[in-house]
């Protein structure tokens, strides 16, 4: 196996960076500023980084089948053009909860939007618990609610045979599978398949790689760890040199490459000094492995 490379390709000072995706007909890693409210481009060719500001927090970015992208904006599902840096509401979810907003999404192999809502955080991860909901925009731009009761509705991915749903709500220190009807999109029979360490800390975002292995950001453990889904086994640690390690994604070329995004708040100046790159985007070669290509959505 070569050996594992660490790399900070983008280091803006993210507050919350979130929600890594590979944009391949740009050569980019889009990613969202979840507290700094803004979408974000990263160029593998410019090694530069392209920012629109938005008016809410931005918990998630996904491909759109038209080309452009989708965001979970607020309690908005929202579609955004990059070139024109607009944005426009498709459907709002918690209506009757202001203190709510959207967390992370994913796009199912069917073209569905799966996100997840929590309430506004006091400080990092303490919130008023219960308060979120896992929802799917469908691409005919329904929206389907499919349980509610959640702390921090967080990391997402199918198993490659498109029969599994991971799922991670973050308080739950856990990792959870559901059977998944790919025609309906419909999901049931929750159990846990992971429970994390106490050095691991906070199970956050969540990719899966060609092999079925899932691949889980660890927030305040500083690191990405990788499971087997089938075992309940810990494969492999990557360790980071920021502790809030947020969420991942596989890219490049052949996709072989990991993207994982980080944050900065509630981080004293002190802590900030002894880790200069918090908040910044990382680059992960020599896994030896590789990632499944995004799914974009149907709608």
């Amino acid at each position: 196996m070569s050996a594992i490379k660490i790399e900070c390709v983008a280091n803006e000072g993210c507050r919350l960076g979130e929600s890594p995706v590979w944009d391949e007909k740009e050569s980019a890693l889009v990613y969202v500023d979840i507290t700094g409210r803004k979408v974000c481009r990263w160029s593998s060719a410019t090694q530069r980084v392209q920012a629109i500001a938005v008016d809410a927090p931005v918990s998630s970015v996904a491909l759109w089948k038209s080309g452009d992208y989708v965001v979970t904006l607020g309690t908005r599902f929202a579609a955004l053009k990059w070139k024109e840096q607009l944005v426009t509401t498709i459907a709002q979810v918690d209506k009757d909860k202001p203190n709510n907003r959207f967390n992370d999404g994913k796009v199912d192999p069917a073209g569905r939007y799966f996100a997840g809502t929590m309430a506004e955080e006091i400080r990092p991860a303490v919130l008023e618990r219960h308060q979120g909901s896992l929802y799917t925009l469908f691409p005919d731009l329904s929206v389907v609610k499919h349980f509610d009761q959640v702390d921090i509705s967080n990391g997402l991915d199918w198993s490659l045979d498109h029969k599994t749903f991971f799922y991670i709500d973050s308080l739950s220190y856990s990792v959870d599978a559901f059977d998944y009807d790919l025609q309906t999109g419909k999901i049931g029979n929750r159990r846990s398949i992971y429970r994390l360490e106490k050095e691991e800390s906070i199970p956050d975002g969540m990719c899966i790689d060609t092999e079925g292995k899932l691949w889980v950001a660890c927030y305040d453990g500083g690191r990405v760890i990788r499971l087997d889904p089938e075992t309940g086994r810990r494969l492999q640690t990557v360790k980071l040199p920021v502790d809030k390690t947020t969420s991942c994604c596989f890219g490049g070329k052949d996709y072989s490459e990991m993207y994982v995004t980080s944050a900065s708040d509630g981080m004293d100046k002190e802590w900030l000094s002894r880790q200069p790159q918090a908040g910044g985007i990382f680059k992960i070669t020599g896994l030896g492995v590789k990632g499944v290509p995004p799914y974009p959505f149907a709608g």
